[in-house]
């Protein structure tokens, strides 16, 4: 393991992280130094402990489906200026600056590096409510693609299975409907989410669903301008035009789950608003 400098100021210092399910990479900017340890809760404590020590201007990971969460909440609980970076544009950033090699500890250096060329701004981390909230929505879209795909195999079943697929169906009908109890609970518990969800479901093509996908996808709502939070969820147009070109304006990156679910209120929307 390597000694990390302590002679640089803290506004010169920015650190890679790059997780896996059972380990950490940790990369230093500019000193180079690096180092791992593992992804448990222990591990995750010390190692917040040596950073704080530090005082970094920015520690970089990316989003890696859940296992960064316990580094994530434990960093920001300590005060860390901690950014989960978008995947992708950290992918683009590497490309851009010619590393193609990738290894756990490769990728930790280049998101040093993107923290310390790009400064993302730091957000406000979702707290343990919105988290559980998150959760739940997620398990929400989880259930419904089953039910789909459970759906979609039954007309093409031997008809040896078909009863056992509409007993999963039913079954998963069930859990969804707890879910959406637990969902509407959870909401009504907070003051702050009830008057949000208000708000929210007085929009036309918004309900109770999307509300809880907006709740839990963007807590950031209310605190964003309209083209923020746009392109923060992905649905704002960027521009396509170069040289002589002109382009159709199209939209991508931002929090594809929210994205969706945005989608299905302006397709019910466009069905029953002229004006849309």
């Amino acid at each position: 393991m390597n000694q990390i400098s302590e002679s640089l100021t803290p506004s010169d210092i920015f650190i890679g992280v790059d997780v896996s399910k059972t380990r950490l990479d940790v990369a230093v900017h500019p000193s180079g130094d690096s180092f791992s340890t593992d992804n448990d809760g222990p591990s995750i404590t010390a190692l917040v402990n040596r950073l704080k020590n530090l005082h970094p201007a920015l520690i970089v990971l990316e989003a890696t489906g859940g296992y960064e969460v316990l580094f994530v909440s434990t960093a920001g609980a300590a005060g860390l200026p901690v950014v989960v970076a978008n995947p992708r544009q950290v992918r683009d950033f590497a490309r851009a600056t010619g590393r193609l090699a990738k290894t756990d500890a490769i990728d930790a250096d280049v998101l040093a590096l993107f923290g310390e060329r790009v400064r993302p701004p730091v957000r406000a981390l979702p707290d343990e409510a919105t988290r559980h909230l998150d959760a739940l929505v997620t398990r929400r879209h989880q259930i419904v693609a089953m039910i789909t795909a459970e759906g979609n195999r039954l007309p093409s079943a031997p008809d040896a299975l078909r009863r056992d697929i509409r007993a999963h169906i039913h079954w998963l009908q069930k859990k969804l409907l707890r879910l959406d109890k637990e969902l509407h609970d959870a909401i009504l518990q907070s003051p702050l989410w009830s008057e949000k969800d208000t708000l929210l479901q007085s929009v036309p093509g918004i309900g109770p669903r999307i509300s809880a996908a907006l709740l839990a996808g963007v807590p950031e709502l209310g605190r964003l301008d309209r083209r923020q939070a746009a392109a923060l969820v992905g649905v704002a147009p960027f521009n396509q035009d170069s040289g002589t070109l002109r382009g159709r304006r199209m939209i991508w990156g931002g929090r594809a789950a929210v994205r969706s679910s945005l989608y299905m209120a302006a397709l019910v929307a466009s069905r029953h608003n002229p004006i849309i």
